[in-house]
């Protein structure tokens, strides 16, 4: 994979991993999901849950160059891969989410798959 695509993937895993957090910050700052008129209203006022939405438009501009310069077959594993690696270690450390052996293991099986198909 080419470096300019390689960052962009980086950049996008990290604008989702970042917007999950926002969204799930704002999610519990409003006691749920709502699809009521009033708890729709209250997502929207909500500043985690908005920033969230951004990032998550932000994740999609760069992953959209990265499908017009790379591979998909060779982008999205590690997209989904680092994705997934970012979010659950931020998970436990913001919100205090449990990390148990076998995820340990997972997310370091995940980061070797990402090293070998970033390289392919």
């Amino acid at each position: 994979m080419r470096t300019e695509a390689l960052l962009l993937v980086v950049l996008s895993a990290l604008l989702t991993a970042a917007a999950n957090l926002m969204l799930r910050h704002g999610l519990l700052a409003v006691g749920g999901l709502s699809l009521k008129a009033a708890g729709v209203a209250r997502l929207l006022s909500q500043p985690w849950f908005v920033s969230g939405v951004i990032a998550y438009g932000l994740a999609a501009v760069a992953w959209f160059r990265v499908l017009s310069v790379a591979e998909v077959s060779g982008a999205y594993p590690v997209l989904v891969g680092m994705t997934f690696c970012l979010v659950t270690v931020a998970a436990v450390l913001v919100f205090r989410e449990s990390l148990s052996w076998p995820k340990i293991v997972g997310i370091l099986l995940i980061l070797a798959g990402i090293v070998t198909a970033s390289r392919a």
